[in-house]
């Protein structure tokens, strides 16, 4: 009976498990690939399409209306002044930063979506004409 070599920590693997690790790690790499597969046709809804920007929009206009509510307040209180100063324009600048980053995401989401349109009809034509 042979004795499995040692690994540099001490422990014993046989070479089965190697082979089991490794093709356990190529798998999960496929798994937790970002990209979507070119395989899959399945329809997804446009809230799954557009849930992230729609967040963010909504997250920017209540830090921006938190922002000008509180910069109203500088007109309105007169102690702690000096900081409704400060914090209502950062507030202000923050919430329309990303108001406008999430209305700039919805026509980018709608270019890729176009565009995997195309890629798809031109990998059905290739399929078509190739596969004959």
């Amino acid at each position: 009976m042979e004795i499995p070599p040692k690994s540099p920590d001490g422990s014993q693997k046989s070479p089965q498990s190697k082979e089991l690790l490794t093709s356990n790690t190529a798998s999960t790499l496929c798994i937790s690939s970002r990209s979507e597969s070119v395989w899959t046709s399945t329809s997804r809804s446009k809230w799954d399409i557009y849930h992230k920007p729609v967040i963010v929009m909504s997250v920017g206009a209540a830090v921006f209306l938190f922002g000008m509510v509180i910069t109203s307040l500088t007109c309105i209180q007169s102690n702690n002044k000096k900081i409704y100063k400060m914090c209502g324009p950062a507030f202000l600048s923050l919430g329309l930063m990303l108001l406008v980053c999430g209305l700039v995401w919805i026509p980018i989401i709608r270019k890729k979506q176009k565009q995997r349109q195309k890629s798809k009809c031109l990998q059905t034509l290739r399929s078509f004409f190739f596969n004959r």
